[in-house]
């Protein structure tokens, strides 16, 4: 069986300016990066033709170690739409450098679903994460200056400072940090340390801006920490977000390559969805609208977290709304939430299916809350068995969903054909209005609590002391209408990661609250979230490798 790199590279690539052409984009319009990838103008974006366009939502049921294959779904939908006649876009996320060299591997779909040129996506693409993490690591260093500064000193104190810095690769060793050490010539030392770039609210910004003003104004609201005196300070203050804003020039501009089958991808920016919204930006997915039929994108980790953030942040920011939500569901996932250990979550296993189906009964549940129409797809693997996959559609009937299997890593577009056809039937029959799950003029603990007992099926929620003094600092410095961003655990619909398939009667525990006043929400922390991951015994970097001539080798 070829490797997904060898399949990639066998691909035959159109010069990327016959893909822009297909989309009715002319040569002179794009800024090239080499012959295979471009920028594309925001000046492209035309508001008037978003709503001529359908916009489909491809999420998933909680995931396991192996993922359920969001995006080689997105990537086969999106060329089985084409195949059948739609002028499709498919727009994603950017994959981060860390799980590229850590244990997850590239993040550009599979098989002959794939996005190419897969090897530069997957390293360093057009440079956004690098612009994206220059304009945040500066953002830093005049945080540390002016607290160093006597003549322009704001009178930050350091105790205050939340605002870490970041790199684009898992190091643990970066965690916690010292800076400052070094005498006075050297700064004021304090402790501070280092979060992946991907999490970084510079990118959830990014992901959120409607043009460059509205970046900039973003970029300023960052919120940075409380002088002596208790006054609140924030980039602007520090007069950082124009510089910042200038090193973004072309991070903000989406970027169009193209799959495997020709069809066109425009991928951009990368925020985590476990402490951020987890999608591609919204510029990205209006120029997908503008030259399209459809639009096939993706929210990240299970629905309970990317796609309840695309709901509540993402369209109500951007005011966009899908016209159809496609679930992906995979029959080993399924095992595995019905107690299969993982390593054996491949195996067939009938019994461990059936008291698995829980959570994917949850999440449909979680989907006709917004009063969208749902899609289930399952993502078929070789080990299914006829009896699981059925008991999967029949499980879906008697619930009144949708549901067809894919084979888009074995078949790509032709794998997807049936899919396609649903997906069509859905997105132009549904009579179903989004609707938001809650009315950002609510209270904090009101839109918390919302989303815990009805998306997550909490009994209740709890506030440690530390989240219940962070809230009382969210409502003193007037935040208390932006919308929540929930931070939680993507292996459970719980908090706790340990509670698999459908857990019932718990309770989530509020832990701290953050603010991110520039992306325009607030975050409740639930559990520990890691935003600096680290290597594994064995990482993917291990494997990869370059020839003399230039080929690379291991990436996956």
């Amino acid at each position: 069986m070829k490797t997904d790199i060898e399949i990639a590279r066998e691909a035959s690539m159109k010069p990327i300016t016959e893909i822009a052409n297909t989309l009715g984009i002319k040569i002179d319009e794009l800024e090239l990066y080499g012959k295979y990838k471009a920028k594309l103008p925001l000046n492209l974006i035309d508001e008037k033709k978003l709503r001529e366009a359908r916009l489909v939502l491809v999420s998933a049921i909680s995931p396991t170690p192996a993922g359920e294959g969001k995006t080689t779904i997105s990537i086969g939908l999106a060329q089985g739409l084409n195949k059948i006649g739609k002028k499709t876009t498919v727009v994603l996320r950017e994959p981060s450098l860390g799980p590229v060299f850590g244990i997850k591997g590239g993040a550009t779909g599979g098989g002959f679903s794939q996005v190419i040129p897969m090897e530069d996506i997957n390293l360093h693409f057009t440079g956004d994460f690098g612009a994206i993490e220059k304009a945040h690591n500066l953002l830093a260093a005049m945080i540390d200056n002016n607290i160093q500064s006597k003549k322009s000193s704001l009178g930050i104190d350091p105790r205050t400072v939340t605002w870490k810095r970041v790199m684009d690769m898992n190091d643990r060793s970066l965690r916690h940090v010292v800076v400052g050490l070094g005498g006075t010539t050297s700064g004021v030392p304090r402790e501070t340390g280092f979060d992946i770039t991907a999490a970084s609210e510079v990118m959830a910004i990014l992901c959120l801006a409607e043009n460059r003003e509205d970046l900039k104004c973003r970029l300023g609201n960052i919120f940075v920490g409380y002088t002596y005196d208790k006054k609140a300070i924030y980039a602007r203050d520090l007069k950082a977000h124009g510089a910042m804003a200038a090193l973004l020039k072309d991070a903000i501009k989406p970027n169009l390559v193209q799959t495997i089958e020709n069809t066109p991808a425009i991928i951009h920016g990368g925020p985590f969805a476990n402490i951020a919204q987890g999608t591609n930006s919204v510029l990205a997915t209006k120029m997908g609208l503008t030259f399209s039929e459809y639009v096939v994108t993706e929210a990240g980790f299970g629905f309970d977290l990317g796609a309840e953030k695309f709901m509540d942040i993402k369209c109500q920011y951007s005011g966009l709304a899908p016209d159809a939500v496609v679930l992906v569901a995979t029959i080993r996932a399924l095992r595995y939430h019905g107690g299969a250990p993982v390593k054996e979550a491949g195996q067939a296993n009938i019994e461990a299916l059936k008291k698995g189906i829980g959570n994917l009964e949850k999440h449909i549940e979680n989907m006709k809350q917004f009063e969208l129409c749902p899609v289930v797809t399952i993502n078929k693997f070789i080990a299914d068995t006829d009896d699981e996959i059925q008991f999967v559609m029949d499980t879906c009937k008697r619930i009144g969903v949708q549901a067809c299997v894919a084979e888009v890593w074995a078949k790509g577009g032709s794998g997807a054909i049936t899919l396609a056809q649903t997906v069509i039937k859905v997105a132009e029959s549904c009579t179903g209005k989004y609707k938001p799950l809650y009315d950002w003029q609510w209270s904090v603990e009101q839109k918390i609590e919302t989303i815990a007992k009805k998306i997550y099926g909490a009994e209740a929620v709890d506030y440690t002391p530390k989240a219940k003094a962070d809230l009382k600092k969210v409502y003193n410095l007037g935040l208390d209408k932006l919308p929540v961003c929930m931070a939680k655990t993507q292996k459970s619909l719980s908090d706790n990661p340990a509670l698999l398939g459908r857990p019932k009667d718990f309770v989530v525990t509020v832990r701290e609250i953050e603010i991110a006043a520039g992306a325009g929400f607030v975050i409740p922390i639930t559990g520990e979230i890691m935003r600096m991951p680290g290597l594994p015994d064995e990482p993917s970097a291990e494997k990869i490798d370059i020839d003399n001539v230039g080929n690379i080798y291991g990436l996956f």
